[in-house]
């Protein structure tokens, strides 16, 4: 990734959520978590700059992909468990 967008995770906020994605499916070559935090911010900035998926800048993760993972984790509730990790996250740093 070559530029920060504003939608982008801290690292310190994507300390918080790692541990929250599915492990990677047999076979094929090994995933580390690090390599998810990419995808998360591409998936991060389709959504808060209401793109389309194709529309991705070229510096980000390809949209198949991005969006393959956007769509498994949506259907194994794994993003709405991300969201509220990261909800639970903003409330604590306001001191709500």
């Amino acid at each position: 990734m070559t530029k920060n967008y504003p939608s982008y995770l801290t690292w310190e906020q994507w300390e918080l959520i790692p541990e929250l994605f599915p492990e990677a499916k047999p076979g094929g070559r090994p995933r580390t978590t690090t390599c998810m935090y990419p995808v998360v911010n591409a998936i991060l900035y389709v959504l808060c700059q209401r793109s389309t998926w194709r529309a991705l800048p070229r510096d980000l993760a390809p949209w198949s992909t991005v969006y393959g993972y956007f769509r498994r984790w949506r259907k194994d509730l794994t993003w709405l468990q991300v969201h509220d990790k990261l909800y639970q996250w903003v409330r604590v740093a306001a001191s709500r």
